[in-house]
């Protein structure tokens, strides 16, 4: 790891000021993340400026019934607010589906939202990778990618992004609040995160010395239901080969309303649109959501070793929403 100054920023227009003089610098969240690519000679920030202690690690409801979540706020926290775990189902189960107990005490919401892909070839600095050193070439595409996008890759990349709770936020249509020198502004999850395109090495539509704040989610319905579910090669500690959230709600057996996200399977969380225009109005049926996910899936474009995460991810997604109708069903029958 080479040398680098440190500022454990006070407040967001410190660290705002500091990032703004000093050229090369990065902000810090948990670094659970930044520091393993430090470590690994991925990155090499010359000046961190430490965002962990900025007086944003609340969770507070907001006017219209959403929630609001601060950038600081640790992953296990939210992960066990009973707003989240009752209201955001789904989000509560994305986060304690990732990383280990010891990692979620430390991850923040806004260093979760800006991880980077765990791509073999992007970690390792003794191979070519057009999102650490454009122009030098994606050996992934032919080499290791059995864990890499089947949806929106581009010639120049095929990594996925790494995040479960960015999949379950994509899903409940979350919005990101981030501050830059030109003032605040809001960009919706969903087109938080960038499909590669040419410009691999870009990850998001932050721009330089944008600092997130914070995530609100709008309320949820009466009667709605969400959930997350991830396969993965091992019980725990792993990320998803493909994983799904899904917010339902289901009346008299038909759905009403319905948002789909996929994680695992793209450069950034997938939100499943022609999926949900399947599933809206019809029958809450297997076969319905079957035909949801072959709709948002014939787009994919396996490589020669993952064509597997098609199939898992319909799998999911039929089970997935199977389990929410069921839940609906029940809740609407009589006490007996």
């Amino acid at each position: 790891m080479r040398p680098f100054s440190y500022l454990r920023a006070a407040t967001a227009e410190e660290a705002l000021d500091t990032f703004a003089a000093r050229p090369g610098a990065q902000f810090l969240g948990g670094g659970t993340n930044l520091v393993d690519l430090m470590k690994l000679g991925v990155t090499a920030p010359e000046f961190l400026i430490d965002v962990s202690r900025l007086p944003l690690d609340t969770v507070e409801a907001t006017a219209d019934g959403g929630l609001h979540v601060g950038a600081t706020v640790r992953n296990s926290d939210l992960a066990a607010h009973p707003v989240v775990r009752t209201r955001y189902t789904a989000l509560s189960q994305a986060l304690l589906s990732g990383a280990s107990g010891q990692l979620r005490n430390t991850a923040t919401t806004g260093g979760n939202l800006l991880q980077r892909t765990r791509c073999l070839y992007f970690q390792d600095t003794s191979k070519p990778c057009n999102k650490r050193e454009p122009g030098t070439g994606c050996p992934a595409r032919e080499g290791v990618h059995r864990d890499l996008a089947v949806l929106g890759h581009s010639a120049h990349c095929v990594a996925t992004h790494p995040s479960d709770m960015a999949v379950a936020l994509a899903a409940l249509d979350a919005v990101v609040h981030v501050r830059g020198a030109d003032g605040e502004r809001t960009v919706p999850v969903t087109d938080f995160h960038r499909l590669p395109g040419d410009r691999p090495d870009v990850d998001t539509v932050l721009l330089p010395g944008e600092l997130i704040t914070g995530v609100t989610m709008p309320p949820r319905p009466d009667g709605g239901h969400s959930a997350y579910r991830k396969a993965r090669d091992r019980a725990s500690y792993a990320f998803a080969l493909a994983s799904v959230a899904a917010a339902v709600r289901v009346e008299d057996g038909v759905v009403r309303e319905a948002s789909l996200a996929f994680g695992g399977l793209a450069h950034r969380p997938w939100r499943a649109r022609a999926a949900e225009e399947v599933l809206r109005g019809a029958p809450a049926t297997a076969d319905t959501f079957a035909r949801a996910a072959d709709a948002e899936l014939a787009a994919a474009e396996p490589l020669r070793d993952n064509a597997f995460k098609v199939a898992l991810a319909r799998n999911l997604t039929v089970s997935v929403l199977s389990d929410l109708a069921s839940r609906a069903e029940e809740g609407a029958r009589p006490p007996t």
